[in-house]
């Protein structure tokens, strides 16, 4: 990547890229679940009012998103197409089963906690980046979230996308080729015109595959790959910018930002 020849779309991961999701998603089951076990009509068996008040809701939310890892991993494009959101009720409803926790939520309850997944919280620069790259850039997601859950998303955390791209679109997911050259398709570019901005490694690689550019930024607890995979891909060099995790809330999206040499920030 030149930055002297920028691409002419940046297309963002969304799931721990864009939004905090392990965090979003650990608080809103901890608050769920207390508010069940709080409740003075909630009707509960006492094993399982046990075994949720010992149920670490990090864990809990962890393993819910290694289900989702492995659906979007293994899903056949050639069979009817799922979308994210029915992935994440299913696997809520096997996670619970597994772990001894069935009649802590009703039917209705678990649908909407399903549902959490479309209002997830940005990271600190996320918004303020966001509108600092649209200066210069189409600035789209390209997320395996399906296009309401995105669209949810969206409005919820004020994210000012100039168009909002899904692996729906395309019935597929990342990081299947059909995502990435179909979304540089969509907007009318080549896969060199585009780049793509993702705390994972693993969909960067994907998307440098088939010619995008690739600007990882380092998100905490996001990373699947293992720190010796993390250094052979920075030694080799096919990231194009490779951003480092900051502690204070300027990095990020916004670091993104003044390399492009956004200062207005």
């Amino acid at each position: 990547m030149s930055i002297s020849n920028p691409p002419k779309a940046l297309l963002f991961d969304v799931f721990g890229t864009v939004v905090d999701d392990l965090k979003s998603i650990t608080n809103a089951l901890a608050t769920a679940a207390s508010e069940k076990l709080n409740s003075g009509s909630a009707s509960i068996p006492d094993p399982v009012r046990i075994q949720a008040s010992k149920t670490s809701w990090g864990d809990f939310a962890k393993k819910w998103n290694e289900a989702y890892g492995k659906f979007v991993a293994t899903y056949d494009p050639s069979t009817p197409f799922v979308t994210v959101s029915e992935a994440q009720h299913t696997s809520l409803l096997e996670l619970v089963e597994a772990e001894k926790l069935n009649g802590l939520w009703t039917p209705e309850e678990l649908l909407t906690l399903s549902r959490k997944w479309h209002f997830l919280d940005p990271w600190p620069d996320t918004p303020r980046g966001l509108a600092a790259l649209k200066q210069k850039f189409q600035i789209c997601t390209l997320s395996n979230g399906d296009t309401e859950l995105l669209t949810d998303m969206a409005a919820y955390a004020k994210l000012p996308w100039t168009r909002i791209l899904s692996a729906e679109d395309f019935h597929a997911y990342k990081p299947s080729p059909l995502v990435y050259e179909g979304a540089a398709k969509a907007l009318g570019l080549t896969t060199g015109e585009c780049a793509l901005v993702a705390a994972h490694l693993g969909d960067l690689q994907g998307a440098s595959k088939v010619g995008y550019q690739t600007i990882y930024v380092e998100r905490a607890h996001q990373e699947r790959w293992s720190s010796a995979e993390v250094e052979r891909a920075r030694k080799e060099g096919w990231v194009d910018l490779w951003v480092v995790r900051k502690e204070a809330d300027d990095g990020g999206f916004l670091e993104v930002a003044r390399r492009f040499g956004i200062e207005r920030c």
